[in-house]
């Protein structure tokens, strides 16, 4: 790793998680991923599948704050 890359990991790693997450995905998203839906499918069934749960009553949601509180905390 260059120092310049390891200048930018350690700015990185000071973010909260949420902006981290958000960096990540930035950078991945950056990558040349045509043609690679079948993630995106799996993904959307995933989440149709915890609606229809959260619907059903089966599962139940945390307020947004309580969930940001939870990841910055880390």
């Amino acid at each position: 790793m260059t120092k310049g890359t390891q200048t930018i990991l350690k700015q990185a790693l000071h973010l909260k998680p949420v902006e981290r997450a958000e960096l990540i995905e930035r950078l991945l998203d950056s990558f040349d991923r045509a043609g690679d839906n079948r993630v995106d499918l799996l993904w959307a069934k995933e989440a149709e599948s915890r609606i229809d749960a959260f619907d059903e009553g089966k599962m139940t949601a945390d307020r947004e704050e309580a969930v940001f509180d939870r990841i910055n905390r880390r």
